[in-house]
């Protein structure tokens, strides 16, 4: 399952454009459906994503292509951003929905997490760079 970038890109546009068009429809009560449903977008994309995630993982796992670790530090990283991202998602449909009412600040941990990974991922990066 390789994908070239052009088509991963067409792919991120496609699935944003049509998860932003649901969205304007469900704000202006052009859509009757729940939040859940307003996000499948999102949810198929992360789960293509997920994928092709989890088999490049196993297929450096396998192969022992990585003597040292570092590419697939960098793919459990990804994994775990994904995983992340939809815990923030879930806790969004859950507080939109009402089915619980869960403190704004709860909801956003995972976000805010995934924020600190990223920042600390290309601090690490630039830090790298500078050391070659």
């Amino acid at each position: 399952m390789r994908m070239s970038l052009a088509q991963r890109v067409l792919m991120t546009w496609l699935f944003t454009l049509l998860f932003l068009i649901v969205v304007v429809l469900k704000l202006d009560d052009k859509a009757p459906w729940n939040w859940f449903l307003i996000f499948i977008p999102l949810w198929i994309f992360d789960a293509i994503l997920l994928v092709m995630l989890i088999v490049k993982i196993i297929g450096r796992c396998k192969s022992g292509y990585d003597r040292n670790g570092n590419n697939l530090r960098k793919k459990i990283w990804y994994l775990c951003a994904m995983l992340l991202k939809l815990g923030f998602q879930l806790a969004l449909c859950v507080r939109l929905e009402q089915f619980a009412q869960i403190k704004l600040t709860f909801i956003f941990i995972p976000l805010w997490l995934l924020l600190i990974g990223a920042m600390v991922d290309l601090g690490s990066n630039i830090y790298s760079m500078r050391q070659d």
